[in-house]
């Protein structure tokens, strides 16, 4: 049984929010924040874990960049104009819809990722925002919206947080192979 507050990859859903193509390059170290979401979803595929993307306002902004996309199974991108992916209703018929525990990454961290993270809060959702998987046109604003999610409750995480506490211990063979992979 898992400690409250920690994550379980039984009870977890990846939500990827708005990487897409016209709005990265805008984003501060958008290339970083990419690299991680992609390290995210990648682990979250090893361990079984549903993924579920969003998009705002495709015809505007893109779809979502190759890198993610790529990895992405059929029917697992919704599209939205509401800011918040909760309130948008576009989450319920992607996978992982279910599940108590929402670990969500993506852009920009200050609209999209806070909205969707209070809204899923007041669903009942326990929500982990990836720090290191956040970003937004202002280093300020992401910086800003990290603080306020966690006064708020949202749990504030790191990649490598996350990782660990969906493998949840050492000492097995998925261990040692998902860590030479992930957590080197």
């Amino acid at each position: 049984m898992t400690a409250p507050g920690l994550l379980c990859a039984g009870t977890s859903t990846l939500l990827v929010v708005d990487v897409q193509s016209r709005l990265v390059p805008a984003i501060h170290e958008g290339a970083a924040v990419v690299g991680r979401v992609v390290w995210l979803v990648r682990l979250a595929q090893a361990l079984g874990i549903p993924v579920a993307a969003t998009e705002q306002y495709p015809q505007g902004l893109g779809p979502t960049v190759p890198d993610v996309a790529a990895l992405m199974p059929a029917g697992a991108i919704g599209s939205k104009v509401h800011f918040s992916c909760a309130a948008a209703g576009c989450l319920d018929a992607l996978p992982g819809a279910a599940r108590p525990q929402v670990v969500v990454a993506g852009i920009e961290a200050h609209v999209c990722v806070l909205q969707t993270a209070f809204g899923l809060a007041a669903q009942g959702r326990e929500v982990f925002v990836v720090a290191d998987a956040v970003g937004s046109r202002d280093p300020a604003n992401r910086a800003l919206a990290l603080e306020r999610m966690g006064q708020r409750g949202i749990g504030i995480v790191s990649g490598e947080m996350v990782g660990f506490e969906w493998l949840e211990r050492a000492g097995t063979e998925r261990f040692r192979a998902l860590s030479r992979e992930y957590l080197r």
